[in-house]
């Protein structure tokens, strides 16, 4: 008998309470609001093994969202001591140990996670995915893309599974903007690596970018009386915080709106230049 994995055993015993499947030297119950009509003994039934909450192994013919050996996006039902409790599709629901957390996840959350067998023989779930996803790919660079973030490295960067599946990272570089774990982002493959793993960008090439940032920069501007207190020589943290771009975007940006004769920059700040 598998714990974690769907398979088909054998009706060995009808009792009140349900059937037992298996084998006269291994047994697992199905309870008996669980048991299809007219089973009788030597039927074969698929379910899924899992603990109760007294941790007795149990089937189900309910369907798992997730199995050993897979990954799949969660929903955190709540959260208690020593971690969060997803939603499986199951009457019990899964445990998240606080220790197998990426990041701190609340009651509403999605998770990417995987499956594991814990210390005390339990099911439980971790968010530390990386080494399961893959790296065979088919996507190119230039291609568009969605996945779900399952880690932020100060260090590397955003971490991606694109499709729930494939290994993808947002480099530091990039790693603009207010990225959670949990969140779906829409990226563009910037490069595809030799182990393929994909690079992701959340930015438009230069020139397309450029214009959205021009656009929210003079936005930015028009909100603000007309002005920035800052010029396009302001440490990159500021402008990191004010619009989540890089200072070289930054300086880009504002370079395309002094080209259109839409901006001056004085000493201490920028301006909107009216006609």
């Amino acid at each position: 008998m598998k714990l974690g994995k769907k398979q088909v055993l054998t009706v060995v015993k009808k009792v009140d309470f349900g059937v037992y499947l298996g084998s006269d030297e291994e047994r697992v119950l199905l309870p008996k609001k669980q048991v299809p009509a007219g089973i009788e003994p030597g039927d074969p039934v698929e379910v899924f093994l899992y603990k109760d909450s007294d941790d007795r192994l149990i089937a189900t013919t309910n369907e798992p969202k997730i199995e050993l050996g897979e990954l799949a996006v969660l929903d955190v039902a709540d959260t208690g001591k020593f971690g969060a409790f997803l939603d499986w599709g199951l009457e019990k629901d899964l445990f998240l140990p606080f220790k197998q957390q990426t990041a701190k996840v609340e009651k509403g959350d999605k998770c990417l996670v995987s499956l594991y067998i814990d210390k005390s023989q339990r099911l439980c779930a971790t968010m530390k995915v990386y080494e399961l996803l893959s790296k065979e790919s088919p996507y190119q660079k230039d291609d568009e893309v969605e996945g779900i973030i399952y880690d932020i490295s100060d260090n590397f960067g955003t971490f991606v599974a694109v499709d729930n599946q494939f290994s993808a990272l947002i480099p530091k570089k990039d790693s603009f903007g207010n990225f959670r774990v949990g969140q779906t982002v829409h990226a563009r493959v910037a490069a595809v690596k030799p182990d393929g793993k994909l690079d992701l960008s959340v930015k438009d090439k230069i020139p397309m970018q450029m214009d959205k940032d021009a656009e929210m920069i003079l936005k930015k501007m028009e909100k603000n009386g007309g002005m920035l207190p800052f010029t396009d020589k302001a440490d990159p943290e500021i402008i990191k915080k004010e619009f989540a771009m890089s200072k070289n975007a930054f300086k880009r940006a504002v370079g395309r709106l002094l080209k259109e004769n839409k901006i001056e920059i004085t000493e201490k700040n920028i301006v909107i230049r009216r006609k």
